[in-house]
Order: C-alpha cells, then structure tokens, then sequence
C-alpha cells in the first residue's frame, strides 16, 4: 500500500511537470518567445530516454547496495518528521557534492556536460538527463544508508527533490520573494547555472536548497538583463550534434587531450582536473577566468 501511494505521487507530480511543459510550449509560441525548439525538444527526449533505460538497468543494483549498506547503519531516527527532514536535508547536500564533481573533475563533467549542451533554457532542459549518472549516483548517497536511512526511503526522496530540480528550468517565472530566493533553488539560480557567460560559470549547484552554494562559495546571483545578457549552453558547443556526439562528445575530446599531453602526470591531470584545464595554458579553468574577469572590472 505504502509503495502503491508513492507510485501514485510521483507519477502525479511528473505528469504535472509534463504539463506544465506543455504549457510553457504554448506560452512561449503564443508570445514569440522562441523558448522552444523541435530539435532541441526533442534532443532533451532522447537524452531522458537513455536515462531511463540506464535508470532502469540500474536500479535493482542500487536499491540492493543501499540496502546492504543500510544493515550497518550507525543510527536511527525515530521522529518522522526529524527522519524526513534530515534525509532531504543531508540528500541535498550529498546532491550539491555529486552535482560539483560534474563540474569540477573533467571525467564526471564528460558524463554531465549532456545536461548543459542545450542553448534553450526550457521545462524540457530539466529533462536533458546527465545519461550515465545512474552508474555512479548511487556511490555518493552511501552515507545515507550509513545514517540508518532505507534504501526505498532515499530513492524515494531522491525522484520527490528530482521532480523539484525538473521544474526549476524555466525563463517564464523571474525573481521570487527575497526570502525564497535565499533558501531554496528557483529558476533565477538556476538560470545562472546553465548560463555560458564566464561569471556564471560552474554556480548554484544545489538541487532544493541555495544554502550549500552560499555557505561553499559557489552563489553567483542572476543580473540584470540589460546588465548581463544570459547565453545558454557550453562555452564550446560542438559541431556535430548528432545523437552520439550529444552524449559522447567530451569524452572525445578528453581521450584527445589525453593521448596529446606529455607525460602520465599530465595525462592523469587531464582526467581530474577541472574542465578548461591544459598542461601547455593553452585554456583555462573557470576560476581563473573569472579572476581575470574581476581584475579587467577593477581597473574600469
């Protein structure tokens, strides 16, 4: 019965996010926006669609790990309300973990740069699933086995903080009130962290809440329009964006640097670097363009 009424909440609430989807198409055709296109539409379907099946092949083996992990829990929470609140509180945190490794370790950023690749900013882009995380994901939320959380309980959190991260993906709802805006992730944060522009690049993190991103150093606030135009997408969109290249595209261009780059040391730098990084200088991390970005403002 439990399992039945979750069964019946998530699909509830992602049937709503696909009609809410439906409803941004509109809005955006309605009124010119040019928010949507058929192509990029239907990348983002493909793109879940791979998910899922790897989601799918994967889940057994998730569910079983946690549960496994979950015999040696070194605690347990008796309040339910203090349980759920903590599980989504640390599942969070783990997210932002997880979610900075994708962007600053090049091998986890070959596997999340899927996600990013869209120069459209819509409902649908929270659909651009991240195609091989399913493989990895499940090593980060360890701990919360560890913390005597069930194995059905995070995996239920995890698709209910899922379906929030999905909706947050939208141009047509601005800037909330201050004390939201704050707290929790809204579509200005995330706006920002799918932006392309190098002030943006590699911030707001979080999933539910914005804390993390303030107390770790990785907040950047939405701009002004007129002050910071948003370009959404990759720094370096890649010329072909056929459906290998869409998911596989990094990873060629990091087998590319790896094979070129003197030595084993630089070799493995290539790998666990942040993106951007190069043995010769020849192209630069985020942080450091950001360096220089402040420094050329400072001298105005």
């Amino acid at each position: 019965m439990l399992l039945d009424s979750r069964s019946l909440t998530i699909g509830t609430l992602f049937g709503t996010v696909i009609l809410v989807s439906i409803a941004e198409m509109y809005f955006s055709y309605f009124h010119d926006r040019k928010l949507y296109t058929k192509k990029d539409t239907w990348t983002n379907v493909y793109l879940m669609g791979l998910a899922f099946l790897i989601n799918l092949s994967t889940k057994a083996g998730t569910f079983f790990l946690l549960d496994y992990c979950y015999q040696f829990r070194l605690f347990e929470i008796k309040n339910v309300f203090l349980y759920w609140l903590t599980l989504i509180l640390i599942q969070d945190l783990l997210y932002w973990i997880l979610h900075t490794s994708g962007h600053y370790i090049r091998f986890f950023w070959a596997m999340h740069v899927t996600h990013h690749s869209s120069s459209y900013f819509n409902l649908t882009t929270g659909f651009r699933s991240t195609v091989f995380e399913p493989l990895y994901r499940v090593f980060f939320y360890l701990p919360l086995a560890f913390m005597g959380f069930s194995a059905l309980d995070i995996l239920y959190a995890y698709l209910i903080t899922q379906i929030y991260g999905n909706i947050v993906h939208t141009q047509t709802v601005g800037k909330l009130h201050p004390w939201i805006e704050y707290i929790f992730v809204t579509p200005s944060h995330h706006r920002v962290h799918h932006a392309s522009n190098i002030r943006y690049l590699d911030k707001n993190m979080g999933m539910v809440l914005i804390i993390w991103d303030r107390l770790f150093g990785t907040f950047q606030e939405e701009l002004p329009e007129d002050q910071e135009p948003i370009t959404y997408g990759l720094t370096h969109q890649p010329d072909d964006t056929g459906p290998v290249s869409t998911v596989f595209h990094e990873f060629f261009a990091l087998s590319s640097d790896v094979r070129k780059a003197p030595g084993w040391k630089n070799k493995i730098k290539y790998v666990f670097c942040p993106p951007g990084w190069s043995h010769d200088g020849s192209t630069q991390i985020a942080k450091v363009l950001q360096d220089e970005l402040r420094e050329q403002e400072n001298k105005k």
